[in-house]
């Protein structure tokens, strides 16, 4: 098995562990996460996909600031379940319009900025929507906000298209195990916020 082959499969396991763990309330998703960051880095790299790469140190900021706010919740956002957890809640319309403004803004703009900077990148708004939602979907994953789910959904839906354009062997099927783990948490995150947990 070749190097390339081997840097998809330990970003997959990895990948899969994280979101699982995050689907299911863990804050153990967070640890997995450094490692995956980590792991993306070095893939990205090898497979000239700028924009994903440069997403990894911002990438690894959000998890830190997951990783806090999901076990230092403040006065008025603990789980009923667990004190010293933070609950889910959900975005407004107004926050949700915002997002979705924001995302193909951002995206136009540093789809444009990688064409021009960087030719050698296969598929620079492909990579940049991407990057983008991927930045959306963690930092509502951090603040515990339902709506991650539906940006991870799209994340996924579009990471399949990338991944499979430059000829990545694992992390296509990662993608689709992550759009049904998505699914599944989509609803499972209603149930606890209906529960305020």
């Amino acid at each position: 098995m070749d190097k390339y082959l081997i840097i998809d499969l330990i970003t997959s396991v990895l990948g899969l562990t994280c979101v699982f763990l995050a689907g299911r309330n863990s804050k153990y998703n967070f640890w997995v996460g450094y490692l995956y960051t980590a792991a993306l880095f070095v893939m990205f790299w090898n497979k000239n996909l700028y924009a994903s790469l440069l997403l990894q140190p911002i990438s690894l900021a959000i998890n830190v600031l997951g990783h806090w706010r999901w076990t230092h919740p403040r006065e008025g956002e603990q789980s009923a379940g667990d004190p010293t957890a933070l609950k889910v809640s959900m975005l407004s319309w107004t926050e949700r319009l915002f997002s979705i403004g924001t995302v193909f803004l951002v995206a136009g703009v540093w789809g444009w900025l990688l064409d021009s900077l960087f030719p050698a990148d296969p598929h620079p708004y492909l990579d940049s929507c991407v990057t983008v939602l991927i930045l959306v979907a963690q930092l509502l994953s951090a603040l515990k906000k339902w709506d991650c789910w539906i940006a991870w959904l799209l994340v996924n839906i579009t990471q399949i298209i990338l991944h499979l354009s430059v000829g990545h062997v694992f992390m296509p099927i990662v993608c689709g195990l992550y759009l049904a783990n998505g699914l599944w948490s989509l609803a499972t995150w209603v149930r606890l916020y209906k529960n305020n947990e």
